[in-house]
């Protein structure tokens, strides 16, 4: 994430400077448009599909629950423009103002900006996630977590929680232009996007929704963990405290994650009694299906590691580098036996007292 210059010099209309100076301004007017649009009840069904949850059951069901479906997509889009707006907001009144008292370096300020935004992310989704694992008791029993699949209907709290993770995953896409991210940097964020939409959404049309509310719980504490340890390292290079806690917790958590997951789907759902591929009533459970959502969740955490584990080496390299090198003491000078004494000229008397002098 780079540095935003801010200049009295307006840039001219549309142009990439004036986009992204503005971009926040603009997505707003965007989202206003089908928010006006529910005043209209001409416009009402059709901007109704964007702001609010669709796929939802007939009205004389006594509790609201809602199914996946294409109609999703829209609502995705509409909640990635609120996420633009909230990420610029925090940006703006938060980050910018903490940058300009603490004086940052451009590697540091970047890297602040990045902590800063996924710290309000992560403590935001752990709080919402682990409210609806409390609200709809998924975590009295583990049998909880395949019983009944295909969990095709989801309460309103569960599939919005959905919504919103997909939709601040794809802002993430727009914002390496709006936050003129480098391009050595650029790949990155980009593999780092990519494995949480493919996880997410996956889940999400597979109908694994509560396993992925589980892990996605898990995963945000964790990396909460990290980003604040970041954030309290800017302010003071001595603390860091914090990283050691995260990274026991990050082993934990893997270890944890590939233990739910072959419970989930290599034990509990083999075990089912309906393993038939059903796109209609959303079943999934085959052999195929099953191996291939192991094989993902296991190589993605083989890489988390590995990455995990280069991110160790380095900082214990960068922390032996930093330590300071203790000056060797000065060595006493060796006395010379009396027979090198008698092989050497006369040396007078007084520069005996001195073994500075070299007089001769």
């Amino acid at each position: 994430m780079g540095i935003r210059k801010k200049t009295n010099k307006n840039p001219p209309v549309l142009s990439h400077e004036f986009i992204i100076q503005n971009h926040a301004d603009i997505v707003s007017c965007v989202a206003m448009v089908f928010l006006l649009g529910l005043m209209f009840e001409v416009r009402l069904g059709s901007c109704v599909l964007y702001v609010s949850l669709s796929e939802g059951l007939p009205e004389e069901s006594v509790v609201n629950h809602f199914h996946h479906g294409l109609k999703d997509v829209a609502t995705v889009f509409f909640y990635m423009l609120v996420a633009i707006i909230i990420h610029a907001i925090i940006q703006e009144y938060v980050l910018d103002k903490i940058n300009r008292k603490m004086h940052f370096s451009k590697t540091k300020h970047s890297k602040f900006n990045e902590s800063g935004q996924l710290s309000a992310f992560y403590l935001f989704s752990f709080g919402w996630g682990t409210n609806i694992l409390m609200s709809e008791n998924f975590l009295s029993n583990p049998v909880n977590l395949w019983e009944g699949y295909p969990h095709t209907l989801m309460p309103f709290q569960l599939k919005f929680f959905f919504i919103c993770q997909m939709g601040y995953w794809l802002h993430a896409l727009p914002e390496l232009y709006f936050q003129k991210t480098k391009k050595e940097d650029i790949p990155r964020q980009l593999v780092y996007i990519a494995l949480y939409l493919v996880h997410i959404a996956g889940a999400y049309i597979l109908n694994l929704n509560r396993l992925a509310l589980v892990l996605l719980v898990l995963h945000c504490f964790v990396e909460l963990l990290f980003h604040v340890s970041r954030l309290v390292y800017f302010s003071n290079e001595k603390r860091q405290t914090g990283f050691t806690v995260w990274a026991i917790l990050f082993v934990l958590g893997r270890l944890l994650t590939l233990s739910l997951s072959v419970l989930t789907v290599g034990f509990g759902l083999a075990n089912a009694d309906q393993q038939v591929l059903d796109l209609a009533n959303g079943n999934f459970n085959v052999l195929f299906v099953r191996i291939t959502v192991l094989a993902t969740i296991c190589v993605t955490q083989a890489f988390m590691m590995w990455k995990f584990i280069n991110f160790q080496l380095r900082r214990w390299r960068e922390q032996a580098q930093a330590q300071p090198v203790k000056p060797k003491k000065p060595q006493a000078p060796k006395t010379k036996s009396k027979k090198d004494k008698g092989e050497q000229n006369y040396i007078p008397e007084d520069s005996c007292r001195n073994p500075g002098s070299n007089t001769i």
